[in-house]
């Protein structure tokens, strides 16, 4: 049966905090959304790699930025910042990174279920 669902993120269901960064999740029907804080000096291959133990981030991301500037590089070399306003998609295969001294703030739609999970987290769900 579908139903109306609201959720604010001043109660997520779950808070994972990993080097520089957190990501808030709140779960609405089969969707995960997460809100996303990075700090600056935040990088995927410094702070989160040791988690996920991926050579580059391997979730894809449809992902909306409030705040910041996020630097984002792909595998094959393409490189884009992401700024306050701007829609992305981006599929698995990337680095990313803070740029300067403000926070990056940012909400994803698709690759927060496992982002930034410990493989013990991962164990106790599967």
């Amino acid at each position: 049966m579908n139903k109306a669902e609201v959720k604010h993120f001043t109660e997520p269901e779950e808070v994972r905090e990993f080097p520089k960064g957190r990501v808030e999740l709140a779960k609405i029907g089969d969707m995960t959304v997460g809100r996303v804080t990075l700090k600056p000096g935040w990088r995927w291959s410094t702070c989160v790699r040791p988690i996920a133990k991926t050579k580059s981030c391997e979730a894809a991301h449809a992902h909306y930025q409030i705040a910041g500037v996020l630097r984002v590089r792909m595998d094959d070399g393409t490189e884009f910042d992401l700024k306050p306003g701007d829609v992305a998609n981006i599929p698995p295969g990337h680095d990313a990174w803070v740029v300067g001294d403000e926070p990056v703030i940012a909400l994803d739609f698709q690759g927060m279920a496992e982002y930034a999970k410990r493989a013990e987290q991962k164990l106790k769900a599967a």
